[in-house]
Formats: structure tokens, sequence, C-alpha cells
């Protein structure tokens, strides 16, 4: 049937996945959850595999018509100073800025002086996928409902020199820069006190956003997540991608040339604030090469393996303490079916990993023209956030062991490499 578009739908988890009650207090479980809220998967018939669902959005230039207004924070990182912009969801008007992606606009002095609430509205916590921004389709597109809604506050964390931001210190971003993240929730509890937190990550950001949850444990703000396209395994989606002449022609090179362009609009910064070589990136061409030029020396990596072993996101899943729903994609070309954590969903009943075998990356376009992931996006998290009481949640169960009686030492899944100060929580 997946020839007609219908895609297979399976899920993986813990086998006693976690136990949860709704505000009735009737008992249920994550992954019964999930396989009430994520839809039946049917597709475009004549986008019949990744490749074609991944190249598709190249040729959908518009989507839903969603306006924000920006923030700039400084970060109070003591190690990574600068600057990143946060776009919160708006009413639409006529405001616009020219310097800022299509329907985006600056708050007003006067505006950011009075922000704050203590209403209870769920707010969302967004993550873009590489060199995006607010502004991408597929975010827009799973976002859509939640906006006509009414119900939700989202804001968007832009990266570093992403969605026309500047970097100001000479560094940009990478996989496992889950500082702004922390920095962004810290505010947002601050700020809005009564507001429960959710979370939504796209590819690269739903690799940032998994190692943020997995590096905050049972002491994450968020009530629940989801992640889709995750790549989880850099190393071994840069093998499988370099071994195949569509892989390294096509997606890598297309990869790297988004960061040349991200490059591009801050060579001044790159060139006053770091010892980066503007010549070696202007020889750039694939994602790999970027990651050896820029990222390796920026961050002290060795290589750029190393780069990837640590940023991957595959171990932290393995210490996600809040219910999370994982979306892929077996057909995705970029976040490869051979990197997915299937093993490690099997070991922690706070996740579920949901595989379509159809969809490609951040694609899973309909005949229709809409996009299916935003209907388990929209209907996850509105169970999640209206009709789950997390105070149920059982606190022991947050005590997932990986060892035994009989092992002498204890594995801790987010113990990096790079040594980071990862700040008060």
């Amino acid at each position: 049937m997946e020839w007609f578009g219908r895609a297979k739908i399976e899920f993986t988890t813990a086998p006693k996945s976690l136990a949860l009650r709704d505000n009735q207090g009737n008992s249920t479980s994550l992954l019964q959850i999930c396989r009430d809220t994520v839809p039946p998967c049917h597709l475009n018939p004549l986008l019949f595999n990744g490749h074609l669902q991944t190249v598709w959005t190249a040729t959908k230039a518009h989507g839903p018509p969603v306006h924000y207004k920006r923030r700039v924070f400084e970060s109070d990182h003591a190690q990574f100073k600068g600057s990143f912009a946060v776009d919160f969801v708006t009413e639409p008007s006529a405001d616009s800025d020219e310097s800022l992606p299509p329907r985006t606009a600056f708050f007003s002095k006067e505006e950011l002086a009075n922000m704050g609430s203590p209403d209870s509205r769920p707010m969302l916590v967004v993550l873009h996928g590489l060199t995006g921004g607010s502004h991408e389709v597929y975010l827009r597109h799973a976002i859509e409902s939640l906006v006509e809604e009414g119900k939700w506050e989202i804001c968007v964390v832009n990266s570093r020199g992403c969605a026309k931001s500047k970097i100001t210190t000479g560094l940009f971003y990478n996989a496992r820069a889950t500082w702004d993240t922390r920095q962004v929730v810290r505010w947002l509890r601050k700020t809005f006190p009564n507001r429960p937190l959710f979370g939504l990550g796209f590819s690269l950001g739903a690799n940032i956003l998994t190692n943020y949850i997995g590096e905050e444990g049972a002491d994450c703000h968020f009530k629940a997540a989801v992640v889709i396209s995750s790549p989880w395994n850099l190393e071994i989606g840069n093998k499988v991608l370099k071994s195949t002449w569509i892989g390294h022609e096509i997606y890598l090179k297309t990869l790297g040339g988004s960061l040349k362009t991200l490059v591009d609009n801050n060579k001044a910064e790159i060139e006053k604030y770091s010892e980066v070589s503007l010549s070696e990136l202007s020889k750039v061409r694939y994602l790999y090469e970027f990651d050896r030029a820029y990222q390796c020396p920026t961050w002290g990596y060795p290589t750029e393996d190393a780069y990837y072993r640590d940023a991957s996101s595959v171990d932290s899943l393995l210490s996600v303490r809040i219910p999370l729903l994982a979306l892929n994609a077996t057909d995705d070309p970029i976040a490869v079916n051979l990197g997915l954590p299937y093993t490690e969903a099997k070991k922690n009943p706070y996740a579920v990993l949901c595989t379509t075998s159809l969809g490609g990356h951040l694609g899973w376009f309909e005949s229709d023209g809409g996009r299916w992931h935003g209907k388990p996006v929209y209907n996850f998290l509105n169970h999640m956030a209206f009709e789950i009481d997390h105070s149920s949640i059982d606190p022991t169960a947050s005590k997932v062991a990986y060892s035994t009686a009989a092992s002498t030492s204890e594995f801790n899944p987010v113990r990096r490499k790079l040594q980071v100060d990862l700040g008060k929580r």
C-alpha cells in the first residue's frame, strides 16, 4: 500500500511505557497517547520515496502566514557570549521590518518593557533546522493549527546568525549548543511563571532540543516535547551520506552551501571576532568541510567526526525524563534510518520513537498539499497540555538505571567530552 502513499507507522519504546493519568483520574500511558494522537499517514503517491518528498520542499515557497515579533537576547553564558534572536508569534499586523524575514518586526521598547504575564496558557518553544529560522515553511505548517486555535503562546529560538540575525562574537552554533535554549527557558519561567512549557524541534534543532532535555534530566522545565526528523547519530549520518553520489553531491553539498551563505552574511563579524580563516571557509563545498573548517577550530574539536560523536543526541535520549514523541521517516535520506535510536528508545519509558515508512526529511507531503507532520504535533501537544495530569507522573520512575548489581561503574548518557558549564538551571 506504500505505493499509494499509505505509510506504515511503527512505535518503539520501553516494554513498560511511562504511566500517566488524565484529568479525570483515568490511567493511560505515553505509548497509548502516542498511538491515539498520531493519525494514519496518507501521503502524495506521486512523491513515493524519501528523495522526492525531501526535494519537493524546495518547490513549496509559501506556507501559512504566521506573524512574529522579535526580541534580541544577550547571552548570559560565561563561555559563549553574544546575541541571539527569539521570535514570538503575534497577531497579524501591518508592521514589518525589511531587515527581518517576512511578517516579522521587532518589539517596540514599550512592548519589551511590558513583557510578562500571570496567565497559565501553554507556551511552546520551537527550534528550527540547520540554517533555518522562524520563517521556515515546515515550521509554520507544524504550528499553524496551534496558532489558529488561539490557545497557545509560541516562540522560536533562532540559532545565532540565522533568520537574518547577526552574530556578535564570531560564534555561530553547533549541534549541541543548548545554552541559548536554556537561557530562554529560564527567562520564560521568570517572565511567565504560570505558563506550562513545551518543546518542539526540527532536524538539527531536534538534535539540540533532545540534548537540552537530556542534560536537564528530571529538572527539565518542559512538560512534554516533540522532535521531528532528528539526525540523532551525526557520525553515522555523515558516513552514509558520503557513501552515495546523491548523498554527497546533493544533500551534503546543499547543506554546505547553506552554511557558506551564513558565513557570507557574517564575514565582518567572523573576521573581527575570531581567528577562523575566511580563505579556508571560501573553499568549503560540503557540510563536513564546513564543520572541519569552522566548527572544529571554533569549538576545539580535533576532527569533524569527534564533533559529530560529541554532539549527537542518541545517548541524550537515554536521559530524557519528560514525555517525548520523536517522529522520523525511515526513508529520510538525511536523518538516515541507520542512525535512528531504536535500541535507546526501548530502554526509556519516557520516549516513544514513531517511524513512518514514507515522508523523507521534513516532508510528509499529502495529496492536497498539506503536511502530515502538523497533525501529530497538534494532537499530541494539545493532549499533553489540556488532558493530562502531569502531577501524576511517578517521580520514582525517573530513576531509569542502565547498570546492574554486577556493575562497578555507572553510565551517564550526557557526560560530554567538550567541557561546557551548563550554568544554573
